[in-house]
């Protein structure tokens, strides 16, 4: 597992990143926190669960979601940011917007988790690189009205792979610290519920990158359709299980985190692959 040389995150297991979103209209919780207070003590609940760190975001990312304009995302996401922070807990921002990340990393935000890699906005990435915070970079190819509309790839996995390196190399010529970026490969962002699973089952692939890789599989689509009956794919709500079995799995792969909406199961599975590691390493 590669680390992130980031201080107060856990360095030998992998993190587990907590979701804040602070959306009227986000896929897995509807809402439930677009009150900033709510959304803040929802993040300390989240680290009272186990969430080594907490992703606060203010613009839903689901497929073929509306973009939100930014006066109305720092509303959401700089008082979260600021409070969950004035409290000593790490946050990361999740934001495609440089003037959001500013400002959230003004309010203590540690981390810049941007699902786009830096290719929306062109004042990202030179933000990054002179603030010096550790940057997410995730596999994108559109953003939420058109992503589902380029799924088509030669060999998902390859591909991935190529445009993720591409994007990494072009973040790094751009004057960000390459110690600092962290890997994401976007999973159902322009992929089809079996390219996420190809790509799951290929993580090895990824962390073989030697650099700090993020999996952000909760509650998804995909995990529902897997846990389908009769009546329709498996509710949101009821996906966790599934998740935490992602989280493990990532964990032996030797992922450096995942992100969740719900982290106790994940932070449990987390640190039973820390043990059994230990164990085999003789400790």
């Amino acid at each position: 597992m590669v680390t992130l040389p980031l201080p107060g995150l856990a360095q030998d297991r992998c993190v587990v990143m907590g979701v804040v979103n602070v959306t009227p209209d986000s896929f897995s919780d509807g809402g439930r926190w677009f009150d900033p207070g709510a959304a803040a003590e929802h993040g300390f609940e989240l680290v009272r669960h186990g969430a080594d760190l907490v992703d606060v975001g203010g613009e839903s990312t689901r497929p073929g979601a509306l973009p939100v304009d930014r006066e109305e995302e720092l509303r959401r996401v700089v008082p979260v940011v600021r409070r969950l922070a004035d409290a000593g807990v790490l946050v990361s921002v999740d934001t495609m917007w440089a003037e959001t990340a500013e400002q959230a990393i003004d309010a203590g935000a540690v981390l810049v988790n941007d699902v786009s890699g830096g290719r929306a906005d062109p004042a990202m990435v030179p933000l990054v690189a002179r603030t010096g915070v550790p940057f997410v970079v995730m596999h994108w190819r559109a953003h939420s009205e058109q992503m589902q509309q380029h799924t088509e790839y030669r060999n998902v996995v390859e591909d991935v792979l190529a445009e993720l390196w591409e994007q990494f190399d072009a973040v790094c010529d751009a004057g960000v610290d390459p110690d600092r970026i962290v890997l994401d490969p976007g999973l159902g962002f322009s992929k089809t519920g079996d390219q996420n699973w190809t790509l799951l089952a290929n993580l090895d692939r990824f962390t073989s990158l030697d650099r700090p890789l993020l999996v952000a599989a909760s509650r998804k689509g995909f995990l529902g359709a897997l846990l389908a009956d009769e009546v329709g794919p498996r509710p949101v709500e009821e996906r966790e299980d599934a998740t935490a079995a992602i989280s493990t799995l990532s964990a032996l792969a030797g992922a450096w985190g995942v992100r969740v909406h719900e982290p106790r199961r994940s932070a449990d599975a987390v640190r039973v692959v820390a043990r059994l590691r230990a164990e085999r390493r003789g400790e």
